[in-house]
């Protein structure tokens, strides 16, 4: 999981979750609970997916 992905290209990761912005990857401050809840279970499900995928190149999973 990163915020800026050609980094995580250049040093070859090779599963790569984006995530939302540099001081707050898993999230945004100014959301209500809920919906702060809702972008950080979609983030864990995308890298969850990630993980158990089987790649031969770097993927990036949007």
């Amino acid at each position: 999981m990163c915020t800026v992905t050609p980094i995580s290209m250049t040093v070859g990761a090779n599963r790569i979750v984006p995530t939302i912005a540099i001081p707050h990857p898993l999230g945004n401050p100014a959301l209500t609970l809920e919906e702060e809840k809702a972008i950080r279970r979609n983030l864990l499900e995308k890298a969850f997916k990630a993980l158990t995928t089987e790649v031969s190149d770097q993927t990036i999973f949007e």
